[in-house]
């Protein structure tokens, strides 16, 4: 299992977290990643964390005024980012073209999706994981896997149909262990969280309890 965990604009230090998250990640043997806001890309990829971008844009050098290249990211030292997460909506032609760019320099890339239709549709495009996300549970405190595990179920059916080869992953009110191992029970090779770390306390304390079934 994948743990993801998006910083989004919290105003929790980005720094803690992402050492935190670099000790559980070697103590455990389990790859953790952390996404920041841009502006901390490089600081949070000096501490050794596998550090990942929140978006970027499907663009290249030009007028693109407050828009992110992956190239940038990149050489910031993400190695991977999400698209379309459901805070920042792009139409299926930026999806795809977002996709290319972070292709080009060696981005992984986590197309996001409200449910398994559009999983369906992401998987298409070839990313290298699609989370299942439904809006109405992001930031909650009930993850999908125990509110609706058939939406989980169905987003793996519906990504493995298209291409066998994109994970799926799962996100939405993810925050403890418990929610991990469901996610894993149904299918899921990922998980993708905010506050459950983000918001925490004890930041290491809530990644070693994501963590401690895996």
């Amino acid at each position: 299992m994948f743990v993801l965990v998006n910083l989004k604009a919290y105003p929790c230090d980005p720094i803690a977290v992402a050492t935190a998250a670099r000790d559980v990640a070697d103590d455990a043997g389990v790859r953790i990643a952390v996404a920041p806001q841009a502006a901390d890309l490089s600081r949070v990829a000096e501490t050794g964390v596998e550090t990942w971008a929140q978006h970027v844009s499907p663009i290249d050098h030009g007028s693109h005024t407050g828009s992110t290249r992956a190239a940038a990211v990149a050489d910031a030292g993400a190695v991977g980012t999400l698209i379309n997460h459901s805070e920042r909506r792009l139409t299926l032609a930026d999806i795809d073209g977002a996709r290319e760019v972070a292709a080009e320099r060696d981005l992984e890339t986590v197309v996001c999706a409200n449910d398994p239709a559009q999983a369906g549709a992401a998987a298409a495009l070839g990313p290298d994981a699609v989370a299942v996300e439904p809006p109405a549970l992001i930031g909650g405190d009930v993850s999908v896997a125990s509110a609706d595990p058939g939406i989980v179920r169905d987003a793996v059916e519906a990504v493995t149909a298209v291409d066998g080869t994109v994970d799926l992953f799962c996100g939405a009110g993810v925050s403890t262990g418990a929610d991990v191992d469901a996610a894993a029970d149904l299918g899921a090779s990922g998980v993708l969280l905010a506050s459950g770390v983000a918001k925490a306390d004890d930041p290491r304390a809530a990644l070693e309890d994501l963590v401690s079934g895996i």
